[in-house]
């Protein structure tokens, strides 16, 4: 890239990192979704955006968790099955086409999540199911560790469906959840003997502050409902980029 082009790109990462972490996302497919607009490889992106996923997600988990937002018993289940299943998707390598399609069409479940799923109300929350919950995360630990992603864009809009959770709940969790599916997903890809360019710490450094950022405003004070318009928007464009022009 050219230096106008390197600094557009992280300007795009922090604004992303910044966003994402205000409603408790590590941000992975943020960052996949950018990467692909830039023309980064699969290759790159999926442990790239792994890696950034680590410190933004838990950034955001400490956020939520210390204003009380943190639900273990609709968490521990969740993470039983999810984390070992994403270190097996992390192994399997996908087609660089098909994977850009695959990550395009799963950008669409939080554009629709931040769009058009109602946020419950703390007196609609009900109790989880185990049973469900276990098998809930198996499956999204896997698509995890296969597309390079948290799982947090998968598993947000199940649990307010549910309606085990409500917003802040959800956030927290969520945030936890894609810290622990990332490191996962990235020991599997690491097996399999990827590399990482040098560029990573200084993408680490620009989501780690932007993160940062994020994290507190959304955990305190800012109105999330129209930080989500936004990531919708931003999620919608590149999905159809990955899709139709893959």
């Amino acid at each position: 890239m050219g230096i106008e082009l390197t600094i557009v790109f992280y300007v795009l990462l922090f604004v992303l990192a910044f966003l994402f972490a205000s409603v408790g996302h590590g941000g992975a497919s943020g960052y996949l979704a950018l990467m692909a607009i830039f023309s980064f490889s699969p290759g790159v992106m999926k442990p790239t955006a792994l890696f950034l996923n680590l410190f933004v997600s838990f950034i955001a988990f400490i956020q939520f968790y210390h204003r009380g937002h943190f639900k273990w018993k609709v968490f521990l289940p969740l993470a039983l099955t999810s984390v070992p299943l994403a270190y097996v998707g992390g192994m399997i390598s996908v087609d660089p086409v098909v994977y850009k399609r695959i990550l395009g069409f799963f950008l669409l479940i939080p554009v629709a999540r931040f769009l058009f799923l109602p946020n419950p109300k703390v007196e609609d929350v009900r109790g989880n199911s185990i049973l469900i919950s276990l098998l809930l995360g198996s499956s999204i630990g896997f698509l995890s560790g296969l597309i390079g992603i948290g799982g947090g864009i998968i598993l947000s809009p199940i649990l307010l469906l549910l309606r085990w959770t409500d917003q802040k709940q959800t956030a927290a969790i969520s945030a936890l959840f894609i810290f622990m599916n990332s490191v996962s997903g990235l020991f599997g890809q690491i097996s399999k003997g990827i590399r990482f360019t040098p560029d990573m710490v200084s993408y680490t450094a620009v989501a780690f502050i932007g993160g940062l950022i994020g994290a507190y405003l959304g955990a305190k004070k800012f109105n999330q409902d129209i930080l989500k318009v936004l990531l919708a928007l931003v999620l919608l464009i590149a999905s159809y980029k990955l899709i139709w022009t893959s």
